[in-house]
């Protein structure tokens, strides 16, 4: 807390971009090179989307938007470290651990259905937000994850990254996920979902997915982690978000 009374904002750095373009590598890796804690915005929107389908609202025609909001209010949501050898924070919804639910192909189509909806997105916005405020917390900054946190939930945070990549390498990497996790994965359908869910994230009416004026445009198409990871790294250093003697590690893929 200031001297004045009002909370104090800890640093932010904002990871935007398409599914499959290395979001969550780059979180993963930045938030602990820096100390910072991870903010997974689409596992937020994932959480909702498993939620609604167990509570049957995706089954009405229209979807109704009210139940929506209504149900994203009620979540009990806890974020954890990430396990050894996951680059994805765990994930409890109501005392559940949904971490490896909320990671499936149909979840993820779940998220897009939700994450349209106005309603929604103010029932998660203040949850983010306050992730960026100090307090009694023992990090000293946020990573978020996203497709809007740099325009609409921190539009002041200190770096601001939109990762880009055609989808065909996205598709790639993704099938190699999911195979990886024990399930199955046709490159074919998972382009499709990949076009199709760009298709809806970017045209939304409500916070389209697209760079803030301010943002840095990477393409990792042709870039694997540890290029992704450097580069970045720089950008941190030369804004002084990153100790100039800091060594952070350089081992993992996208």
């Amino acid at each position: 807390m200031s001297p004045t009374g009002v909370p104090q904002k800890l640093p932010v750095i904002a990871i935007d971009g398409a599914s499959g373009a290395g979001k969550g590598t780059l979180t993963s890796r930045l938030a602990d090179a820096l100390g910072y804690t991870m903010l997974d915005s689409g596992a937020l929107y994932r959480i909702v989307g498993l939620s609604a389908a167990q509570a049957g609202l995706l089954n009405d025609t229209p979807l109704d938007e009210q139940a929506l909001a209504r149900l994203t209010r009620s979540l009990d949501i806890t974020f954890l470290p990430p396990q050894a050898g996951s680059e994805h924070i765990s994930v409890w919804v109501n005392g559940q651990d949904v971490s490896r639910d909320i990671r499936s192909e149909q979840v993820g189509a779940y998220a897009s259905q939700v994450a349209v909806f106005g309603g929604v997105r103010a029932a998660l916005l203040a949850l983010q937000q306050n992730m960026a405020l100090a307090g009694d917390k023992n990090y000293r900054g946020v990573v978020a994850d996203g497709r809007d946190m740099g325009t609409v939930v921190f539009p002041d945070a200190a770096l601001k990254i939109f990762l880009v990549a055609s989808p065909q390498a996205r598709a790639e990497r993704r099938v190699k996920q999911l195979q990886a996790a024990g399930q199955e994965a046709d490159f074919a359908t998972v382009l499709e979902n990949l076009i199709a869910r760009d298709t809806r994230d970017s045209a939304r009416a409500v916070a389209p997915a697209k760079p803030a004026d301010d943002a840095i445009v990477l393409d990792s198409s042709t870039l694997d982690a540890d290029a992704v990871f450097a580069h970045v790294w720089q950008l941190c250093l030369a804004r002084g978000l990153a100790p100039a003697d800091a060594k952070p590690d350089h081992s993992h893929q996208i």
